[in-house]
């Protein structure tokens, strides 16, 4: 019987936090998701022993793992949820005020009360911590400390460690002593990881591959001019071609697995499923057996559109006497799981899962083939917007793939073993996001660090050529070496340009520069005066403009005229994506305002909202009192719109055209002009969520030209 052989690799990685001259980490995350996701992603297959996956270790993320799980590592995120909140200096308060509400405020923060309660204390002062420091007392201080930190443990500790669940339990006015206690569970959990991924590995269950040492672009760090080839005529810095270091990034790579694992990989995820025909033949070269990238490079190469029956199915690489076995993930099933189903029911979305795997496969099946559809996708990021960090949706997929007869989740090894490949000669240079590089070089912001690398490798080599070179201690050349490496790292050209968006890119600037800075210093160098100014040029738009009159919008679905919405507020949409990279968003601007007696609502979208697929908007809405109330407005003709709604008849009507345009009765709302009204709005498509405005909990709003909030 023909089989759907599906190929699930899980991709973990964090860059390194770690500045190699001060010994401090400054920034949480690695420690933070190594406490939620990288356990229990491979534990939960304790309860599915049908389910084979893969899970691809960066090196430089396990090192990390490592330090903190020996209590060697420190970051300041840690040290002050630690610290005794009356021992605290006015500027730990601030930090803690600042960065310990970067959690998913709905799947995070709001499952714990009495976090949420610090969270809207937090947003009545418009997150502004000068303003909230009045309203924080010691004892609200330590609840944040320890609340900040069991937010990120994984399910598998929130539901079945005694000294957590005592802490759950009682919810609020902690104790040092729980301070403490929290602080320990974190080392005791984060011991757990690394092992964990060795049990399984041995039992066959899990595949383990890696990725380069530091995750650089490997293509860019051997000829950042070959972006030209994927893009033509992006601006690009002056070039950058050590193929040499692309190779020792991925030689120490694999020698690292093979002393932590005891074994060599047969797997490289190249970092971000950058590919060239030169990184193919520096990964044959050193002994890897295959590779893989996405479906869109696949169809640049063969020169043709995305189709399962290219995608489904692997390739045989081979040039000059090197070749390399290379899968292609299947882009949209893989950003269904990354960004939609965390909105759906967790059963609802995985038999859609099911479903659209069925439909792709069947021509395959029917011509009596096998069908290998790898998944690939990160690990970690996109868990916080789900409930229970993902975990009732991996159970509901994973139970429909073991009961199905005719359905397999392999390592990718094992795919391999059972499916011919296709020979490929050339690879189209290109990475899983538009098959191009565009994401690491060619804006200013790029271009400008690029070129900060460019002369610190230079610097590094006329050093080491000369005579100073001997008089410099060897732990210090090898130091400088490592700051190079991790500065090729793709995660600081990552948050350079336009494309994303994040609290902590001046972080992430500054420990670029420091890293390179480190170099210049530990070679005996003054560092250039560029490396003490920010790279970051790239402003943070302003997104939302408050109402400054009243309105009457004629609700017909068209701006006609345009300044009918003139005097009302106007909350754009934040192109940046953050840790993943989305889509480009389908929200453009949300209009809204009164007149007094209504409140109005435009939705404009970057696609017409009619005459082509079926749009559906679903709008919550809570006014006066806390009165709550939904309506599900669906395109129809140009002009019409059908509404569904619990609000009292009359108090709503709808048109859909260029945009969407709502009116809706302020009286019914029970609300009263100058009060606050708060709004969610998801947009459906061909029933599946697509978008949502804001990402999480509600848009506060007043229709009348008073100060509003968005939070």
């Amino acid at each position: 019987m023909p089989r759907i052989k599906l190929c699930f690799l899980w991709h973990m990685h964090q860059p390194l936090y770690k500045d190699l001259v001060t010994g401090e980490y400054r920034l949480p995350w690695a420690r933070l998701h190594a406490l939620k996701d990288y356990y229990g992603m491979v534990k939960i297959l304790d309860e599915f022993p049908e389910i084979h996956q893969t899970f691809n270790l960066v090196p430089s993320l396990l090192l990390q793992i490592e330090d903190y799980a020996s209590g060697k590592a420190s970051d300041p995120f840690l040290r002050l949820a630690l610290k005794k909140a009356e021992d605290l200096e006015p500027g730990e308060r601030d930090f803690i005020l600042r960065y310990f509400f970067q959690a998913n405020a709905e799947h995070a923060i709001g499952r714990f009360p009495r976090y949420a309660e610090l969270l809207r204390i937090m947003q009545q002062c418009g997150m502004n911590t000068a303003c909230a420091a009045a309203s924080f007392d010691p004892q609200m201080i330590r609840d944040l400390q320890v609340l900040s930190q069991l937010a990120w443990f994984d399910e598998e500790y929130l539901r079945n460690d005694g000294g957590i669940r005592d802490l759950l339990a009682r919810g609020r006015d902690f104790t040092a002593q729980d301070q403490a206690l929290a602080g320990s569970k974190q080392l005791q959990a984060l011991a757990n990881v690394i092992p964990v991924y060795r049990d399984f590995y041995k039992t066959g269950q899990i595949e383990l591959s890696v990725s380069a040492f530091y995750h650089p672009i490997l293509p860019l760090v051997c000829d950042s001019n070959i972006a030209n080839v994927s893009h033509p005529y992006i601006p690009l810095p002056a070039q950058f071609s050590y193929p040499g270091d692309a190779e020792e990034q991925l030689s120490r790579a694999r020698s690292d697995f093979k002393e932590r694992f005891g074994t060599a990989p047969a797997g490289l995820w190249p970092s971000e499923g950058s590919v060239s025909d030169k990184t193919l033949e520096i990964a044959a070269k050193l002994g890897f057996q295959w590779t893989a990238s996405d479906d869109g490079v696949l169809a640049r190469t063969l020169e043709q559109p995305v189709a399962a029956e290219n995608t489904y199915r692997p390739y045989l690489w081979r040039r000059g006497g090197s070749e390399i076995k290379i899968v292609f993930r299947d882009h949209r099933l893989s950003d269904l799981i990354g960004f939609v189903y965390s909105r759906m029911d967790a059963e609802e979305a995985a038999a859609h899962f099911i479903g659209e795997l069925r439909k792709n496969c069947a021509p395959i099946l029917k011509a009596g083939g096998d069908a290998l559809i790898p998944i690939i996708m990160d690990g970690e990021n996109a868990w916080e917007s789900y409930p229970e960090n993902g975990r009732p949706f991996l159970r509901a997929l994973y139970s429909r793939i073991s009961a199905d007869s005719q359905m397999q989740a392999l390592t990718i090894s094992e795919g391999l073993r059972t499916t011919e490949p296709r020979a490929l000669s050339h690879i189209f240079p290109g990475s899983w996001i538009d098959a191009n590089f565009d994401i690491w070089i060619g804006s200013d912001e790029d271009n400008r660090a690029w070129g900060q690398l460019l002369r610190a490798r230079k610097a590094y080599d006329e050093v080491m050529r000369s005579a100073r070179a001997a008089a410099i201690p060897a732990a210090q050349k090898q130091t400088a070496w490592e700051e190079l490496l991790i500065a090729e790292g793709s995660d600081w050209c990552w948050w350079y340009g336009p494309e994303h968006s994040s609290a902590n890119r001046p972080e992430f600037d500054q420990l670029y520069r420091d890293h390179l800075a480190n170099m210049y210093r530990l070679l005996g160098l003054d560092p250039p005066e560029e490396l003490s100014q920010p790279n970051l040029k790239e402003a943070e738009v302003a997104l939302h403009d408050q109402p400054s009159g009243l309105i009457e919008p004629n609700i017909d679905g068209v701006l006609s005229p345009r300044n009918e919405w003139a005097d009302g507020g106007r909350y754009r949409i934040d192109n940046r994506s953050g840790p993943m990279h989305g889509q480009p968003p389908l929200i453009r601007e949300l209009l809204y305002g009164s007149d007094g007696r209504n409140v109005f609502l435009g939705i404009e979208l970057n696609e017409r909202p009619v005459g082509g697929p079926a749009f559906e908007f679903r709008v919550r809405l809570r006014g006066g009192d806390d009165n709550r109330f939904s309506m599900r407005i669906s395109a129809g003709e140009p002009g019409t719109a059908a509404i569904e709604t619990d609000l009292p008849a009359g108090a709503v009507n709808g048109a859909t055209n260029d945009l969407c345009e709502i009116r809706i009765s302020m009286n019914a709302l029970g609300l009263k002009p100058g009060e606050p009204f708060f709004l969610q709005l998801a947009i459906y498509r061909d029933g599946l969520p697509v978008a949502h405005l804001p990402d999480h909990g509600e848009l506060q709003l007043l229709s009348t030209p008073m100060t509003a909030f968005a939070f």
